[in-house]
């Protein structure tokens, strides 16, 4: 039997989401790091991501003044300070240093990377939609590069464990394999 799900939170049908650790530096030099779930590949040749982020957030306007922001993929490990990145405003408080995230040049932009991430997108802002509640926010990734040992062409599952957001508070993690399915009883 199906129950009823209020409207409000039908969108957590779709997660879990790879959580991530969203940076930006504002024009006069001050950086940022919020946690995003919401963010999706929407585009291939450019390579394009798309995340959407509440007005509200210190972030947004940030982004959207320098055209900037790097996409930190943090471990299962790091979930408690992606929690806090999420929860916690930055117009008053260092994250960085509360959560003790190390702050590293980047190679292509003016917003840090997270050191203690496992890989990070680059990405130069192309445009912004207002859809209501938030903005998709559409950057270009101009750089991309992550640990050897755990990414070739995909991720090595026995070595990364991501950090997925399930919805509210809490996160899971995958299991320590991937599997690639053979379409043997299915015509293609």
């Amino acid at each position: 039997m199906k129950t009823h799900v209020p409207l409000e939170r039908s969108l957590y049908f779709l997660h879990p989401y790879n959580a991530t650790l969203v940076t930006c530096k504002s024009k006069d030099g001050k950086t940022n790091v919020m946690a995003i779930a919401w963010i999706m590949p929407v585009n291939v040749n450019p390579p394009k991501v798309g995340m959407s982020i509440r007005p509200e957030r210190h972030s947004h306007d940030i982004i959207l003044e320098t055209k900037e922001f790097v996409v930190n993929i943090p471990t299962f490990d790091m979930a408690e300070k992606v929690l806090f990145c999420g929860r916690t405003s930055g117009k008053a408080r260092n994250k960085f240093r509360e959560v003790q995230l190390t702050p590293k040049k980047a190679r292509k932009v003016s917003p840090p990377i997270i050191k203690e991430c496992v890989a990070h997108l680059e990405c130069k802002l192309k445009r912004a939609i207002k859809t209501g509640d938030h903005t998709l926010m559409i950057g270009q990734v101009i750089a991309a590069y992550a640990l050897k040992s755990i990414f070739k062409e995909v991720y090595d599952m026995t070595k990364f464990h991501p950090c997925l957001h399930v919805g509210k508070n809490f996160f899971t993690t995958s299991r320590k394999r991937a599997v690639e399915p053979k379409l043997t009883k299915y015509v293609v």
